[in-house]
Parts: C-alpha cells; structure tokens; sequence
C-alpha cells in the first residue's frame, strides 16, 4: 500500500457479501479504489498514523454490501438526452445503490458499432458516477435484418449484445446471433415479443384491460419467443439471457431449460415484482389510467408475481435489474394508448424491493445476492464486480433496511420522473454508496469523518 494514498474506513456496519459467505458486524478498509481488508476490529488493528490518513464512515447499525450491479438500463446517451443523460442517470444510479450499470443500445444512434460504443466509453469516462458497461446491438439499426459486426463491437468493449426495446422476428438471424456469441463468449440478452400478439397493447391482457377500454398484451406474447429462443440455446449452445421475465409461463419454460442443461440466465425488475396490473387504474392524480405504470411487458398478476418471487428464491432466475427507462414528461402525460413504456426506476429499486423481505417473500440475502454476485456472474465479471474480496474494486453499498421514505420525484437526480411509485412510502433506504474507492453518494445521516491532519 502507498503511504502516502489515503484510505477509507467503514466502521461497524453488518457486512453481507453472498460472494465470500459473509454476514457478521466488522470493518471494510479501502486503499487505492480497492478493498484493502474486510475484518472484525480493523480500526484496532492499525497504527495512530495509519488512521490519521483514514476518511471513515460510521455504519453501525447499517448493511454493508457489495455494490449493486444492473444488466439492463438506459441512460437514452447518444441520442435522448431530453430523457436522461450519463450523468444524471449514474447519479441516480448511485443514489439507488448501484456501482455497476450495463446501458442497454437503443439509443439515436443505436450502439450498433464499435464507435458509438468508443463515444459511449468515453463520454462516461468524463460523466459518469458509476462504471457504465455498454451492451452492443444484435442487428444493425436495432431493424431485425442483418447482424452487426458483433466481433468489432466484442473488441470495443461491449459485455452483452441485445436488440433490447425490440425482438429479433427471424429465427434463422437470431441463431447466427447466438453462434456469434458463443464464439464471442458473450450472452445475448434477450427481450422476448413476439409483435404480432403485442401488436397495440398498452397492458397485460385480461378483465382489467377490458374494463378499461384498453388493448391487452397476452402473457403468450413473452412466453412464445422464450420458448423459441431456449430451443435455440440449446440448440447453438449459446449463453441467452432472458430480459424483465413477467409471466409463470415463462418462469416455467425457464426452470425446464435449466433442468436440461441449456446455458440461460434471467432476470426480473423490482416493478414485475412488486406491482400488479391494478397499479394501471386511476392513481389519484387523474381519473384517467395511470401511464406511469404503463411499462413493456406489461405489470401482469398476483399470481406471476408469486411465480417470479419462487424463482427469484430457488435461482431460477438470476438477477433483478432495474430497467430504468426514464422520460420526459410529454412522453407520459398523454393518453394511456400514446404514452411511452417504462418506469425510471434507480432511485425506488432497494425502497420497493424491501417490501418482499418484510413480507418473508425472499430473505434479505438473497435480495442482497440477486443485485450483486448474481448479475456479475451473469456477465462474466464476478470476482471483480459483486464482491468484498480483497484486491477487488471498492464499490460499496450500504443501507438501512428499517428506513423509512417517501417516494417524491421532484428530488430525483434522474431526469425521468416517471415512477408508479410517487407518494409511496418505502421502508428500506440506500444511504451511501461508494464507487470504486470514491464516495459517489452519502444521506447526510451517516456519519463522515475528513482524515486527521
């Protein structure tokens, strides 16, 4: 360690780390970006001088975990930034706990070559607040006819390809997509519509859609392209990973690939989670349906939510990421059946998800686990990403599980204020978040000590 590096102590925080099998109360030390120890008693251990150098926060009785990773967000840079921007997307991202955001391609213009992707990399490198790791189009123009040249964007830095916002229609294409990943050695995240079913529906097909007056996305609409898409995995032996799952249908055909040996992962959205498709009626504000809970695919039922939380527990499912989809506020205060998809959803993604381990639904380490180790492994990065190890970049979360909140939009950093959430009041709160060494996000509630000079 350089002497003259300063360090960053936290101090008596609940350390979980599903990664190296911990959950104890200790100490986490930070020198030059990374994890430097994570032990009982650290502050004991060292010199005066040493702690003369330390910054240090206080997070007794706080969780400390490893930083969250998200597979699937969009920070609408290039292209969108009236929705968001790199900047304003990773600071929410920081203030929702997140250290690691995978930025999805569909943006003007789409990351569909390798210098889009370089413009990407680099207009993080000088905004960012968190690392941002670009996922690269399958199909050029995101239009479903040719593929990329997925091994020019494999080179550029891409950790995944995905036509995200839109399926891959032909069968033949998206298995030439899949040989190239296998070849690559990177998964093909996998948004699964078959259009001709979803073709003009704003939310999930069913007696509320009807009641409202509004077309319905049946569940088939999902689960006919996951079974298209598992038969072709198994055919190609490509690594598919399975984008916001939303129905029992596909948590089953999921669980039987899996059984079969076929090489998938899959995750799910704290919204898919914890919200039904009643959340479409009037919220209050309006007599009209809610469009900020118009999302793609749409909420579906308590039943698919008890489905998707099984297969959140028993590994089914991999990950939950966020889907941050933030716009502006023409793109929602619309007629339901114009309004755009998506939920911006950084910033209420630990508050809601809480909710499931008050309930008993899911326990707080596998809440933990789904949002760091799991992602990580899922694109290659874990041992880097989602842990505590030593020598690992130092991104940190830490946060307080009886906190309680409330949902208001206007002091969001994300520009998308779209959230079904707004007024909810949240128990569960991200306090602080670190980011390879630097503290990107801090509640002035936990306690920061500058180093002794």
């Amino acid at each position: 360690m350089n002497n003259d590096e300063p360090v960053l102590v936290i101090q008596g925080g609940r350390i979980i780390d599903p990664d190296r099998g911990i959950d104890r109360i200790g100490d986490v030390i930070i020198s030059e970006g990374r994890i430097l120890q994570v032990a009982d008693g650290v502050i004991r251990a060292h010199s005066p001088e040493f702690m003369s150098r330390a910054q240090s926060l206080d997070a007794t009785g706080l969780v400390v975990c490893p930083g969250f990773v998200d597979l699937h967000c969009h920070l609408r840079e290039p292209g969108y930034d009236h929705k968001e921007t790199i900047r304003s997307g990773t600071e929410a991202a920081a203030r929702g706990g997140f250290t690691t955001v995978c930025c999805m391609g569909n943006t003007d213009p789409p990351l569909d070559t390798p210098a889009t992707v370089r413009w990407v990399h680099d207009r993080a490198a000088g905004e960012a607040m968190v690392r941002v790791l670009p996922i690269g189009c399958v199909t050029r123009g995101r239009r479903g006819l040719e593929l990329t040249d997925m091994a020019g964007l494999a080179g550029s830095g891409v950790v995944a390809f995905s036509d995200d916002g839109d399926p891959v229609p032909d069968s033949q294409l998206m298995r030439d997509a899949m040989l190239q990943c296998r070849s690559l050695g990177l998964p093909l995240v996998d948004h699964c519509e078959d259009r001709a079913l979803s073709r003009d529906g704003v939310m999930n097909e069913g007696r509320l859609a009807t009641e409202l007056g509004l077309k319905g996305i049946p569940p088939a609409a999902e689960e006919v392209m996951v079974d298209r898409d598992l038969r072709l995995a198994k055919l190609t032996g490509a690594r598919v990973h399975i984008a916001h799952v939303s129905t029992r249908g596909s948590v089953e055909l999921i669980r039987l690939a899996r059984e079969e040996g076929v090489p998938v992962t899959a995750e799910v959205t704290p919204h898919h989670l914890t919200l039904t498709e009643n959340s479409v009626r009037s919220n209050g504000r309006s007599k009209m349906p809610d469009t900020y809970a118009k999302v793609n695919p749409p909420l579906r039922t308590e039943a698919d939510i008890e489905a998707l939380l099984v297969a959140l527990s028993d590994g089914t499912i991999d990950a939950i990421a966020t889907d941050h989809a933030p716009h502006a506020a023409a793109d929602k205060e619309c007629s339901f059946e114009v309004a755009a998809f998506g939920i911006s959803g950084f910033e209420t993604a630990f508050g809601c998800l809480m909710s499931l381990v008050r309930r008993g639904e899911i326990s707080l380490g596998v809440l933990i686990s789904r949002l760091t180790r799991d992602p990580a492994r899922v694109i290659g990065r874990d041992g880097e990403l989602g842990t505590l190890s030593t020598g690992a970049p130092a991104s940190i979360t830490i946060l307080d599980p009886e906190r309680d909140w409330i949902v208001d939009s206007r002091s969001f950093a994300s520009r998308g204020r779209n959230t079904p959430y707004e007024g909810h009041r949240l128990k569960g709160k991200v306090m602080a978040t670190i980011a390879e060494g630097r503290i990107v996000y801090r509640d002035e509630a936990v306690p920061y000590h500058e180093p002794r000079r």
